[in-house]
């Protein structure tokens, strides 16, 4: 049964729209007017269209971020991937982790990615719930008061590779060298960080989960769900010349396989051109080779 480890006001969001400026070689984005609530936010992301996919001027709704995280495991290396469950489009896929960044952090989005990161992404051991680290910097627990956490591990967050293009906030380049695109259908902007998870040693009896956060239509709260019965974080291995035939669950330190069956990847993985990707979604395990 899921258990709700945390509640947020959803109305505390805040966000703004943001004027993106691309050329072949470069793509700046500057935020633009007042600050937006969830919902104005939500109203903006409606399907845009752009003609040159190398070279344009528009104003989108939001900023989104997305980790691409490889975990190694035995010395066997696996993407990390979420289930979404999309009632809007009528479907679920595998996706990356992921968030809005808020209007505080529109300048420095790797922090709504650490964020994200440590909201989503739980790994359970025999003592307690470990910590993450970035680069020798402590991520937040945001649930600590429900999870204890295992003081004595955690694992590390480093930087895997930069994307060759530049992409600025106003003048200044983002840290990391995010992946970056428009999604016309959602008239955003998106930023792949991509990052190594390494775990420590000594935790064989690793359990991973991924928390879901939901609105509750009763309450109005944000809920973040907990369910040992549907971990919702699924390892993709990665083979040289070759594409995953399975995904895996990880339960007290034992890879579960699991049955693919109709799997969809999100728009993340699909086909881009220039800084433009149009596609909603992209198919299993095709996507998989484009991150």
């Amino acid at each position: 049964m899921p258990r709700i480890i945390a509640r947020k006001n959803p109305v505390v969001f805040k966000t703004q729209a943001l004027r993106v400026q691309a050329s072949p070689d470069r793509l700046r984005y500057t935020p633009v007017g007042s600050p937006l609530s969830f919902t104005q936010m939500q109203a903006l992301r409606v399907p845009i269209a752009i003609d040159d996919p190398h070279h344009f001027d528009v104003t989108v709704a939001n900023l989104g971020v997305s980790a691409d995280l490889i975990l190694e495991w035995h010395g066997r290396n696996f993407k990390l991937l979420v289930r979404q469950e999309r009632p809007d489009h009528g479907d679920e896929v595998l996706k990356l982790i992921s968030g809005y960044v808020p209007a505080h952090e529109l300048r420095v989005p790797l922090l709504t990615a650490m964020t994200e990161i440590a909201e989503e992404l739980l790994f359970e051991g025999p003592h307690g719930w470990f910590q993450g680290r970035y680069q020798q910097t402590w991520l937040p627990t945001p649930y600590a008061s429900d999870l204890p956490v295992d003081t004595s591990l955690a694992f590390e967050l480093t930087p895997d590779r930069g994307h060759t293009r530049p992409v600025c906030c106003g003048n200044q380049p983002l840290l990391e060298r995010p992946r970056a695109y428009i999604h016309l259908p959602s008239n955003s902007l998106q930023l792949v960080y991509s990052m190594r998870l390494t775990l420590p040693t000594g935790c064989d009896q690793l359990t991973a989960l991924h928390a879901d956060e939901v609105f509750d239509n009763q309450s109005g709260e944000l809920r973040a769900h907990l369910d040992y019965s549907q971990p919702d974080l699924y390892l993709c291995e990665l083979r040289k010349e070759r594409l995953p035939e399975q995904i895996y669950i990880l339960k007290k330190g034992v890879l579960v396989a699991e049955k693919p069956g109709r799997l969809q990847l999100s728009e993340a993985m699909a086909e881009q051109v220039g800084w433009v990707i149009e596609a909603e979604r992209s198919a299993w395990p095709e996507g998989l080779a484009r991150l």
